[in-house]
């Protein structure tokens, strides 16, 4: 029998990702301004960027960006434990430690590298991580490449996540948990998980890329709505790509914890660091979400708007009192279609299908920024209740 070729297994899976209309395509953003993206040519009204606090061309943002570019040059050169450290990283560092209160911060390229390095440097064979069954893909790639033992609860339930803490009581133990689940919108139970936590002598993480920023006093996050600081929660994770319209990532925790990330993670000891540009203006975004507090305001504000009208057109709303306000539609097609309908409209919606959902459970994704008006919200609730008068039925399951 001959020897499969790659090419030939490629062409068959993507026939049969056709088949249940699960093909991704890219789009291309021809140019941006604030929520308005233009694509083909066509103005789209934004309801599927993460830039949930309107930071991403915020003019000092994007001046921070350029002044340190001109002075540091556009990349970092190497990785920081080479000669790629520098001062704006530092700052960096420094600002996040001081905001949230930890005493050591820690810089990464992105969101996804900080969880490979937190759960491969901390957790090896033997070790458990216990983890809700909802996890950015980021995380359960990490806990594959340490080698430990992936002990996952169903969605939120902190009595799931005791019981496989429970079921190896002997094991050196981490909990990692999102704040806010991306493709759900709704919070982790950190207060209860903080309490097995401590009971059950674990590590709890939060990587609260969309939290930080968004909810909490002064914007700090899931961590701190939820009441909990350092002690509760020793490690948590900013990303500077959703509320704070850059990239990169920053890791907080306590001195042990993050000299021992810096020490041994391979995904921080073998990478080029973040460009020092990036590191200045997330900094200034960090401090301008702390100042401009009228930004969180009025996103809780359309957040509200935005959840009435959906249930006054009874539309398939799930629970979630962050930007992230998804409408369950189930079948793939069907959800294709929405967007599609929203699109000739002009408005932008990203339908969400397995493998990034649960098989049956596609849906549209909206996502709300402060720099929408009112009327913007307006007008996407006028579209979701015609379209989804008329969407087609669509029973598939995958």
């Amino acid at each position: 029998m001959a020897r499969p070729g790659i090419v030939q297994r490629l062409i068959q899976q993507h026939a049969e990702l056709n088949r249940q209309s699960l093909v991704r395509r890219l789009r291309l953003v021809e140019q941006r301004d604030g929520v308005r993206a233009r694509v083909k040519g066509v103005e789209l009204l934004n309801f599927c960027s993460n830039d949930y606090l309107g930071l991403a061309d915020h003019v000092e943002v994007v001046g921070a960006l350029q002044e340190a570019a001109a002075h540091h040059g556009l990349g970092a050169t190497a990785s920081h434990l080479v000669c790629g450290h520098h001062r704006e990283h530092q700052a960096l560092e420094d600002a996040v430690e001081e905001w949230l209160g930890y005493p050591r911060a820690l810089c990464f390229g992105s969101g996804y590298l900080a969880n490979l390095a937190v759960i491969q440097s901390l957790l090896g064979r033997g070790d458990i991580c216990v983890a809700d069954k909802l996890n950015h893909a980021s995380l359960i790639d990490a806990v594959q490449l340490a080698g430990c033992e992936h002990k996952r609860y169903p969605h939120a339930d902190f009595e799931g996540a005791l019981r496989q803490l429970k079921s190896s009581p002997e094991a050196l133990a981490m909990i990692a948990t999102d704040g806010v689940f991306s493709m759900d919108g709704d919070l982790a139970p950190l207060k209860m998980l903080a309490l097995l936590a401590r009971a059950e002598n674990a590590t709890l993480y939060v990587d609260d890329a969309h939290g930080a920023g968004v909810i909490g006093p002064h914007g700090r996050g899931s961590a701190a709505y939820a009441g909990l600081g350092p002690r509760e929660v020793p490690l948590n994770l900013v990303t500077l790509g959703k509320a704070f319209g850059g990239y990169g990532a920053v890791l907080a925790g306590s001195t042990e914890l993050i000299e021992g990330v810096l020490q041994s993670a391979r995904a921080y000891r073998y990478t080029t660091a973040l460009p020092p540009a990036l590191a200045a203006a997330g900094r200034v975004a960090i401090g301008l979400a702390q100042k401009e507090t009228w930004r969180r305001f009025k996103l809780t504000a359309l957040v509200s708007r935005f959840r009435r009208g959906a249930q006054q057109l009874g539309l398939p709303l799930m629970e979630s009192l962050t930007p992230i306000q998804p409408l369950l539609v189930g079948g793939n097609s069907a959800a294709l279609f929405a967007a599609r309908e929203l699109e000739k409209r002009g408005i932008l919606v990203t339908a969400i299908r397995p493998p990034t959902v649960p098989e049956g459970r596609a849906r549209l994704r909206v996502a709300l920024s402060a720099l929408h008006g009112e009327g913007d919200v307006d007008r996407l609730l006028s579209v979701l209740g015609e379209i989804f008068q008329r969407l087609p039925s669509d029973t598939e399951k995958a």
